[in-house]
């Protein structure tokens, strides 16, 4: 390893709130977002992965003594580049080229003119190749998973292999010029077109219109969702052979006032259900709607038929029987007005009844009901998830893209692509090329619609439209599904569908560089950088976390049926990769523990790969998927925490940084709950030194040097205002680095110290700091630190608060005299933060406190938002402040830790989490100007 390496800016401070604040923000884009293009699972930020590249590349000023010589040269110039990267994770500046120009001026700055390559080996859905290739950087990335590879590849790769082209469609002179991927988009959107008209020639008549009985409508309609109900045979012998339908609700429209539902007539003579469209209703039956035909949970229902208990244990066994069956129920119309609910029409069973497929998907569905709930049921077959006209649907769409492919390509040809015959997988970017490229996005049209027509898809009462299937990383199983119409212009539509990736290329579109660019399948542990001293920057999964692969055959059977000639070696195999993915499955091994040593051997020797080819010159950047499931139930300890960190110390990396990623919104308190924990963490890494030899250092010592190096560390975290929520995650940065600068820290009997038990002591050592620092308030804050810890705001025997007052060298009165509690009758308790003097001033307060100012400054930010807060903040001035913030911590500790309270622990997260803000705002204020007549009488 090199020596008096250049220190980058992400190893000493970022602006965490404006990255925490865009990423969350960022969950809100749909349209235009790159991940609309298609499904991938976790991917991060876009945002948080652009700011965290541009640190990673970016000098500290500190390590320029000769321009910034002093700390507060130092502070400005720092402050100049957080201004760069605050504009920089603002969504709106995603494709604004002088945001970009100026990131990529100073990255330039500090490589010396010669920017490095980035390399992902993780790279998923593509956000930090992406991100790379945005910021003007040479971008590369790998994955074991062929669906991610492709994801990547039509997000990250090709777009810049056919930038500035037009396009090659009849009829596309319209404009003299496009830029970047324009042209492209525009040829996905018209061969796409002629794919949806081709098709509706083809199977249109498999989606007839449906006949209105409401005189003021026309009399035909557009289907916009066919509504299916799962039916089993009913229990009773009284009804043998009779099919009962299972529903979780028969809800339609949930809008207020004005709401539809299916109202099931039943005939038990007659042993028939029939299905009407009721509007309205009293509450009961609106409430009765909602709940279908369940009881309790799971798949547990009554039959509608004979009022028995149709039970889990049953559906399950008629499932493995395959006698589970479907039933239309309702059929929903597009409306000018909105949309428009008819019951069933024979026309609708036999359309859907009589078709088949000629192919069907055949790949087995592998993975554990844990995110599989649909294998309880004898589903096992990923053909099973589809009802048989949307197989045909598919499979007519995947067969129309390898026809269009000739065409496109002769249409390229005509607009003077070059005709070498390369294909897009060998590197070509000539008319051959450009045609898969097109079958690319075509497919994805293919994916996504399969993501949306299959009988897994929820109806939403809300929206009034179907849902997609992967709303969550689980296949689960449902009883009542919509059924969208592909040819339709609603949700669930090809139509809708090719317009939103069109959007998706269009509008995120951005000046590429010239650079090299590239998305390989490879596995992590042996991947090939394509240059040594790469920049590392990779999300590696979470070491418990849902197998992708098992999931994400949803999608390979699509894909291999359509993209299988545009890249062959990808489509090799009948299902994606399984027993290299490195997540520890259990299903996949002997035992819960078999599974966690293959993942901390397989994280290790990926982790050491990325060593191996990583810079000396440049910090690794890792993400690490928080859950907050495992804070919760083992602390920041936690296993897969722990197992992790041993993987990334065993690789040789010394753990510089920890910065802890928010997704969650968490800074405003109104309608809040519960604290958001970090979404992700990510740790900044160097190469160890290894020149020195091999370093060991006792537990005595590493404990000692803890208490020396954490408290300065806790204080750089809570100046840059690190959320009280974060801080256990981010202090293990300054504590697992000490840890890490050693090859082993030596217990007492000579066994190496394990990284959870490093983690305890720096979590220890995080819980004295916030001790420790209680005794720097006034008596009389101490008293209510005390008193809330042990009885919150509840009242308690004044001969104990007595004793509590005492200890601090004051009384009971004195507290009461300073306005934070209330002493009557024996009895004491502190006062609420609604029972506060609204009109208080803390220059007239004569006993002013840190209570006080802490309490006054929440209740100012819930009540009159962050104005008022930093009117407030003003006004207590700058001797008091930072007493203030301390406080803050400690009441996060407090209410969190030991009171288990998350609404109060809430209030201080949301505080600490604003305080910049805050503390700009305030210092913005200027004291008001004396009047002029008061100046002259002076």
């Amino acid at each position: 390893m090199k020596h008096n390496v250049t220190k980058k800016l992400i190893e000493v401070a970022i602006p965490l709130d404006e990255i925490n604040a865009a990423s969350a923000a960022e969950k809100a884009i749909r349209q235009g977002h790159p991940s609309a293009l298609h499904q991938y699972w976790a991917r991060r930020p876009l945002v948080a992965c652009r700011a965290i590249l541009f640190a990673q590349l970016v000098d500290d000023p500190s390590s320029d003594p000769e321009r910034f010589p002093t700390p507060q040269a130092i502070s400005i110039e720092r402050q100049r580049l957080f201004e760069i990267i605050k504009e920089l994770v603002k969504w709106e500046n995603s494709t604004n080229e002088d945001v970009l120009r100026r990131a990529r001026a100073e990255i330039y700055r500090s490589c010396n003119n010669s920017v490095p390559p980035i390399y992902d080996p993780f790279s998923g859905g593509g956000s930090i190749p992406l991100e790379a290739l945005r910021l003007g950087l040479p971008a590369y990335g790998s994955d074991l998973n062929p669906v991610a590879v492709v994801v990547g590849k039509g997000s990250v790769e090709i777009p810049p292999r056919f930038k500035n082209r037009i396009p090659v469609h009849p009829g596309s002179r319209d404009r003299l010029q496009y830029c970047n991927a324009d042209g492209l988009a525009e040829d996905v959107k018209y061969y796409g077109n002629w794919i949806r008209k081709k098709a509706f020639e083809r199977i249109g008549h498999l989606y007839p219109k449906a006949t209105l009985s409401d005189k003021n409508s026309d009399n035909k309609a557009t289907v916009l969702a066919w509504i299916w109900a799962r039916t089993v045979p009913s229990p009773d012998p009284a009804f043998s052979g009779i099919s009962v339908p299972i529903v979780s609700s028969f809800l339609l429209s949930k809008k207020s006032g004005n709401e539809v539902w299916i109202d099931p007539i039943v005939d038990r003579y007659a042993k028939t259900i029939r299905y009407c469209i009721r509007k309205g209703g009293t509450k009961e039956e609106i409430v009765k709607a909602k709940k279908g035909t369940k009881m309790g949970h799971g798949s547990n229902f009554n039959c509608i038929l004979s009022g028995s208990a149709i039970t889990s244990d049953y559906v399950k066994d008629i499932g493995k029987k395959r006698k589970i069956g479907v039933a239309l129920i309702a059929i929903v119309c597009e409306g000018k007005n909105g949309r428009i609910y008819t019951e069933t029409q024979a026309e609708h069973e036999i359309a859907a009844a009589c078709t088949k497929p000629d192919s069907r998907p055949q790949i087995t569905i592998s993975g554990t009901t844990q995110y599989l709930g649909i294998k309880p049921y004898g589903i096992d077959q990923f053909d099973q998830l589809f009802t048989d006209r949307q197989l045909v649907a598919l499979n007519t769409f995947s067969d129309l893209i390898h026809e269009v492919r000739p065409k496109i390509e002769n249409d390229a040809l005509r607009a003077y692509f070059s005709d070498d015959n390369k294909p897009l997988s060998t590197g070509g970017s000539g008319a051959k090329a450009y045609a898969d490229a097109i079958s690319v996005y075509l497919y994805f049209c293919v994916g996504k619609l399969a993501d949306l027509a299959n009988s897994l898809c929820r109806w939403e009462p809300i929206a009034q439209c179907p849902r997609n299937l992967f709303g969550r990383q689980a296949i689960p199983m449902i009883w009542d599904f919509a059924e969208g119409n592909v040819f339709s212009s609603s949700s669930g539509s090809f139509e809708v569908i090719l317009n939103g990736i069109f959007k998706a290329l269009q509008k995120n579109t951005f000046n590429y560089p010239s650079t090299p660019i590239s998305i390989v399948q490879s596995d992590a542990a042996t991947f090939s950088a394509p240059t040594p001293n790469v920049v590392i920057s990779s999300d590696p999964p979470y070491y418990d976390n849902i197998p992708y692969a098992d999931i994400s055959d949803f999608f390979y059977c699509w894909m291999k049926k359509t993209l299988r000639n545009v890249y062959p070696d990808l489509f090799d195999f009948l299902a994606t990769p399984k027993q290299d993915e490195l997540v520890a499955a259990s299903h996949r091994h002997e035992d819960k523990e078999s599974a966690e040593s293959f993942f901390l051997a397989g994280m290790s020797k990926a982790i050491a790969n990325m060593v191996r080819w990583s810079s000396d010159d440049f910090p690794t950047t890792i993400y690490y998927a928080f859950k907050q499931r495992e804070v919760e139930n083992e602390g920041i300890s936690s296993t897969g925490w722990a197992t992790f960190l041993q993987a990334v110390i065993k690789a040789n990396y010394n753990v510089v940084r920890t910065w802890p990623i928010r997704t969650e919104n968490s800074s405003r308190l109104r309608g809040q709950k519960s604290n958001a924990l970090a979404s992700s963490i990510v740790l900044v890494c160097r190469k160890r030194d290894t020149s020195k030899g091999t370093r060991r250092i006792g537990r005595a010592d590493f404990v000692r040097k803890l208490k020396h190096e954490m408290p300065q560390s806790i204080e750089d975290l809570k100046s840059a205002s690190i959320a009280p929520s974060d801080m256990p995650q981010a202090a293990i940065g300054p504590g697992i680095g000490l840890f890490s600068r050693y090859d082993s820290v030596l217990e007492a009997d000579d066994r190496p110290m394990s990284v959870k038990t490093a983690l305890q002591l720096i979590n220890r050592e995080l819980d004295d700091y916030l001790s420790g620092i209680e005794g720097e308030f006034d008596a009389e804050t101490r008293f209510a630190l005390t008193w809330f810890e042990q009885y919150g705001f509840q009242a308690g025997d004044f001969g104990i608060a007595n004793n509590i007052a005492t200890a601090r060298g004051i009384s009971v009165e004195a507290v009461n005299r300073a306005g934070i509690v209330e002493a009557v009758a024996g009895r004491v308790r502190i006062l609420t933060r609604d029972e506060l003097d609204l009109g208080w001033e803390p220059s007239k307060d004569a006993y002013l406190t840190a209570w006080e100012c802490s309490q006054h400054l929440v209740r100012a930010l819930e009540d009159r938002g962050e104005g008022g807060a930093a009117i407030l903040l003003n006004k207590i001035g700058p001797r008091h402040t930072d007493t203030a913030k301390d406080l803050a911590y400690c009441l996060y500790d407090i209410a969190a830790n030991k009171r288990r309270d998350a609404v109060e622990a809430t209030a201080w997260n949301g505080l600490i989490t604003v305080w910049s803000e805050l503390t700009k705002q305030a210092e913005s204020i200027h004291a008001p100007q004396p009047d002029l007549q008061d100046v002259l009488d002076l």
